[in-house]
């Protein structure tokens, strides 16, 4: 049974349902507004930092090692979000997996459509190895789009031939642009953070002309060969779930390592309520732990 916490938040958000009608920018300001009202503790560390033209924000909270780093990018459908409106999680998943994260802010479409969030994903991965981070102490993350992206990006590395980071993690990953999933349906009237409208305007304005069955718009139709562990976290009530489903499924089939955990009652990243929810925070202590246990495989 959830927590009242959980409860209350997800009786606020039926209530408060996003309107379909309101563009881009306008929700990019009011979810940076909303972020900014929620102040970073006091001895968490943060930076600024620029990498071949991609900018990010660098967390760490108290006693971390510095030499490890989790490349984060945040969900908003390729359209919104920012290292500001992630910034609390961020802290929090950099305490949970003892090290430092990145929030990238990759560029958002419609301005910059398909592929420029991956691109400026692998700018930011090939400047972290020119820094001089091993390999090895890098893992990458995501939620929603993010959890896509991160995906797409592990894709394109290797088959570019550049090392891999030594694991991922992936909160409610969005992996199928082409919307064929059941849970689409099945589980609208469960999920109150995301519908199927906003999916499909998503995915029109990140897209573009691309063929939205491209491996790295939908890297559930890429192969999934060589990746490094992958930890998935999806909520058993939120449409996105057989994305994370199907994609656990193709991905173990190829030989990767792979932990699908469903979290009961949960909807679309509610990791994003850690301030408050009981829930959110385990999922975040548990995505830390399973980073340690690979960094310390590779060390």
């Amino acid at each position: 049974m959830s927590s009242p916490q959980f409860e209350a938040i997800r009786q606020f958000l039926r209530a408060n349902p996003t309107p379909d009608d309101v563009d881009f920018p306008q929700q990019r300001e009011t979810n940076d507004a909303l972020a900014a009202q929620t102040p970073l503790p006091a001895d968490v560390y943060t930076e600024t930092v620029q990498m071949g033209g991609v900018a990010g924000l660098l967390i760490a909270s108290p006693g971390v090692d510095d030499r490890r780093l989790v490349l984060y990018l945040h969900g908003g459908g390729y359209c919104t979000g920012s290292s500001l409106t992630h910034r609390d999680f961020g802290w929090r998943f950099s305490a949970a997996a003892g090290a430092r994260v990145l929030l990238l802010d990759y560029r958002l479409a419609p301005e910059h459509p398909f592929p420029a969030a991956v691109e400026d994903t692998l700018t930011a991965y090939r400047w972290l190895l020119a820094q001089g981070f091993d390999p090895g102490q890098i893992a990458i993350g995501g939620d929603s789009a993010g959890g896509g992206l991160a995906v797409a990006a592990l894709v394109a590395l290797r088959d570019e031939g550049t090392v891999l980071p030594a694991t991922a993690v992936l909160i409610s990953p969005w992996t199928d642009l082409t919307g064929s999933g059941d849970s689409i349906r099945s589980k609208a009237d469960a999920d109150p953070l995301l519908t199927a409208n906003r999916l499909a305007d998503f995915s029109h304005a990140y897209l573009g002309e691309a063929d939205p069955k491209n491996p790295l718009a939908s890297p559930l139709f890429s192969d999934l060969r060589g990746l490094p562990p992958l930890l998935i976290q999806v909520g058993e009530a939120e449409i996105l779930l057989d994305d994370a489903v199907r994609l656990a499924e193709k991905a173990q089939a190829a030989g990767v390592d792979v932990t699908l955990d469903v979290w009961e009652e949960m909807f679309h990243v509610w990791h994003g309520f850690a301030a408050v929810v009981p829930e959110s925070q385990e999922a975040i202590a548990q995505a830390g732990e399973f980073i340690q246990k690979h960094f310390g495989e590779r060390p």
